[in-house]
């Protein structure tokens, strides 16, 4: 426990350190000069990226959520397989393979970056929703059945509640993978923070592509800052102690 522990804190203090390192690089090759001097250019930018973030988030967690539940349901067990394996292929094929792939059919532009983004999301809260149900122990189902709840109360007062931190995880874990995805959307003409990174690349300019990587980096972290508070909200009092006990 206590080992484990300050492992964790040597690697954050590590992060943190190389994250700080990297400010200072950026300041002293002028990226945040480029920022500001072009301060709207950076707020429309980044009022891209959040956009396309968000829509394929949400529409992941839409659709990966109500199916993990569904396939975790006795009768549809058996179809577990050929929807995981499904998702996977958001996971195993390149994001930019599948930019090319939905672009055939919806062009250019930033909803063939959303669809790709959401594809891409639905494996870690899909995992997640199956191994969060599955993990709740059986005895606790017993004592809803005695009590005589239904299947659907069991679901929403049992299951879900004891299988929210997995859930939660899995959302959160997807949605930082997303804002650094997105970036991508640039190629496709889909806008965002790519533009910045891309023109960078392309103009061997690091401060231009610093300009593009750092509010990714700041987007990301806050993000996942803000779902780490979120799921402190929603996850039960008793599981939290649980889950830190561990």
């Amino acid at each position: 426990m206590k080992g484990r522990s300050k492992v964790e804190t040597m690697i954050r203090i590590g992060l943190y350190a190389l994250l700080i390192a990297l400010f200072v690089y950026a300041f002293q090759i002028g990226a945040f000069t480029y920022i500001a001097e072009n301060p709207s250019e950076i707020a429309y930018l980044v009022g891209q990226h959040i956009r396309m973030v968000a829509i394929s988030s949400a529409a992941a967690i839409c659709c990966a959520i109500p199916l993990g539940i569904f396939i975790t349901r006795p009768q549809f067990k058996r179809f577990e397989f050929l929807v995981i394996n499904f998702a996977n292929i958001g996971q195993t094929v390149p994001s930019i393979a599948i930019l090319a792939l939905v672009m055939t059919y919806l062009g250019l532009g930033w909803q063939t970056a959303v669809f790709a983004l959401w594809f891409s999301s639905l494996l870690p809260i899909l995992r997640n929703t199956i191994a969060g149900i599955d993990s709740v122990h059986p005895a606790i189902i017993d004592a809803g059945k005695g009590m005589g709840m239904t299947q659907k109360l069991i679901l929403w007062k049992l299951e879900l509640p004891n299988a929210s931190y997995a859930i939660l995880a899995g959302i959160r874990t997807a949605t930082v993978i997303n804002v650094g995805t997105a970036a991508l959307a640039f190629l496709i003409g889909g806008g965002g923070l790519g533009d910045l990174i891309f023109t960078g690349i392309s103009l061997y300019d690091t401060g231009i592509m610093l300009s593009g990587a750092l509010p990714v980096i700041l987007l990301a972290i806050t993000i996942d800052f803000m779902l780490g508070i979120f799921e402190k909200l929603i996850i039960p009092k008793g599981l939290q102690r649980k889950v830190e006990a561990i």
